[in-house]
């Protein structure tokens, strides 16, 4: 898997075809809130005709003979329906948004999920954190302000120059004009607000690393006397963070600006030659001549919405950036390599001559590794750390593919297995289970969702879990908190147990069971998993000397690992 890269730069190209495809998505999802816009755009113009006709009466000018009741009327009725209107564009714009966000951001979720954990090699979680979480958000505006106001910041303008050249075309004449000239300043002040835009996202993603990562840390820190200087830094980076968002919204407030002294200036010359007309007793129709003013500011408002939206243009274009760097979801299968699936039983593991490169610079990780595992048998993998165990085991996870040689399972490459098949074939027991917040029964079950009452409590009783569930208020519907907090170390790993005996694969591997417990519990742990592994094809990774002396008690063997090599194979073949 090549590295990702998850900066944001503010200028190129990456990111364009994927916005630009989204773009398309989101205009045609947003066709029912344009034309919703476009309806109280009519509303509006029915008002400033009615306002007009008040008006004229108001001000003493030859007006309308009828009487002014009606129009007042008509003029309410057209207010409440232009709140209707805003309150059902509202409620769309946030759908629009909302889908939008929920799609991409099950979109991110898939495509890191399936790239699995070597992906944190690459990239810091805090920074995988910000796409899923920040970039997705960033969007929202993109799909609910910006399509919509730029669609209406076209149509809204030709509409209402339609209905103000019927009575005044040189003032339809004018307002062209002067939209014409918004777009341009706009596009001055927004290369700035992009830049802007971009910088506040690094200075965010910085932010955010930072603080991951000395909350991780934050036990080495106290006990190093760093709390003052960590904490200065971390304001540092919020101080920076603050000035870069304020330099957005002033770079925003330019923009906006721009609109506003058109708008100003457009307007106050109608009025004067409205006032300079009726001065000279030249005023052909103050009913139309007012109508005409009044729509100036209804002609300048999708203008401005757009502008308010324009930032939010930028801001895509960074999530972009990063949206469209995560790795892609994986091909299930080669048009010329068939799908393939193994019988769950007996399982014969194969590695030939595999090797692995995570980075060219930094050599291979693995190099032309050979050995097999024989169903029912266990095998210890030793070496010094980064000798290449934990990627061993995440080819065998199928997280990663090697770069040279293969690794069968029945004599079925694993590049060649069904995704769902091969975890199904694999239960996994790590250093520090994952424990989530839920009852012990929940987080047992998380191996198997379909299992009964039944089968969660024959596997919890088979890893001992009962055995400490029995004192805690509730057993095994006791609820625990996240990452497992109010168990212990030989706790958590029982719960990690049971869930790999529900699941009951025939391949298991387990990656450090017993490195963070103690002897007693250690021994306890080991008995539990001696069981476990009965029947079953298994790959153990341990420095542990007692795990050591466990394997050769039932027979197992062992290979030795350096630098990505193998250099020992001990035991019968």
């Amino acid at each position: 898997m090549g590295e990702m890269t998850i900066s944001s730069p503010s200028t190129g190209k990456p990111g364009k075809a994927w916005l630009a495809a989204e773009a398309r998505l989101g205009r045609r999802a947003a066709g029912g809130l344009v034309g919703i816009g476009l309806l109280g755009t009519l509303c509006a113009v029915g008002q400033a005709y009615c306002l007009a006709m008040l008006l004229a009466v108001l001000i003493g000018t030859d007006g309308p003979d009828e009487p002014v009741l009606w129009p007042a009327l008509a003029f309410a009725a057209l207010a409440v329906a232009r709140a209707v209107i805003g309150v059902t564009s509202e409620s769309l714009a946030f759908r629009l948004g909302a889908t939008a966000r929920r799609r991409l951001r099950t979109d991110a979720l898939g495509r890191l999920l399936a790239a699995g954990p070597a992906l944190l090699r690459s990239a810091h979680s805090a920074e995988l954190a910000a796409i899923v979480v920040d970039r997705v958000e960033s969007l929202d505006g993109f799909f609910s302000r910006w399509l919509p106001a730029s669609m209406l910041a076209l149509a809204t303008p030709i509409l209402l120059a339609a209905f103000i050249a019927c009575f005044d075309p040189l003032a339809a004449l004018l307002l062209i004009v002067s939209a014409a000239l918004v777009p341009v300043a706009m596009a001055v002040f927004g290369i700035g607000a992009g830049r802007a835009a971009s910088r506040q996202f690094t200075a965010m993603s910085r932010l955010q690393t930072r603080f991951l990562d000395r909350m991780r840390g934050i036990a080495t820190i106290v006990m190093h006397g760093r709390v003052e200087d960590e904490a200065q830094s971390l304001l540092r980076a919020a101080t920076e963070l603050r000035q870069r968002t304020m330099r957005v919204i002033r770079v925003a407030f330019l923009s906006s600006a721009a609109i506003d002294v058109a708008a100003a200036g457009t307007l106050v010359f109608l009025a004067l030659r409205i006032f300079h007309h009726m001065a000279d007793n030249s005023l052909a129709d103050p009913v139309s001549s007012l109508f005409v003013l009044l729509l100036v500011p209804e002609f300048f408002q999708p203008l401005r919405n757009f502008s308010a939206a324009y930032q939010d243009q930028f801001q895509a274009h960074d999530a972009a950036k990063a949206l469209e760097a995560l790795p892609p979801m994986p091909v299930v299968a080669e048009p010329d390599k068939p799908i393939r699936t193994v019988a769950a039983q007996g399982i014969t593991l194969v590695f030939d001559r595999v090797g692995l490169t995570w980075d060219a610079a930094r050599g291979p990780v693995l190099e032309d590794v050979s050995f097999g595992v024989a169903p029912g048998e266990t095998l210890i993998v030793a070496g010094p750390s980064g000798a290449g165990k934990s990627s061993l085991i995440e080819i065998l996870l199928g997280f990663v593919r090697p770069t040279e040689g293969r690794v069968t399972l029945n004599g079925a490459d694993i590049s060649d297995l069904v995704p769902s098949a091969l975890s199904k074939l694999t239960a996994w027991i790590g250093q520090r289970p994952v424990l989530f917040a839920g009852s012990l029964r929940e987080n047992i079950r998380f191996a198997r969702p379909e299992a009964t009452d039944a089968e969660v409590d024959d596997a919890a009783r088979f890893a001992r879990v009962e055995a400490f569930a029995a004192s805690l208020p509730q057993g095994l519907d006791t609820d625990i908190g996240e990452g497992g907090f109010g168990l212990s170390g030989g706790q958590a790993q029982r719960v990690a147990i049971a869930r790999a005996m529900l699941k009951n694969a025939p391949i298991l591997l387990l990656d450090e069971p017993t490195a963070h417990l103690d002897s007693t519990t250690e021994s306890e742990v080991l008995d539990s998993l001696r069981r476990l592994t009965l029947g079953r094809t298994t790959i153990l990774v341990t420095h542990s000397a007692a795990a050591h002396e466990w394997n050769q008690g039932i027979g197992g063997r062992r290979i030795d690992l350096k630098d990505g090599r193998l250099i020992g194979n001990r035991g019968a073949a």
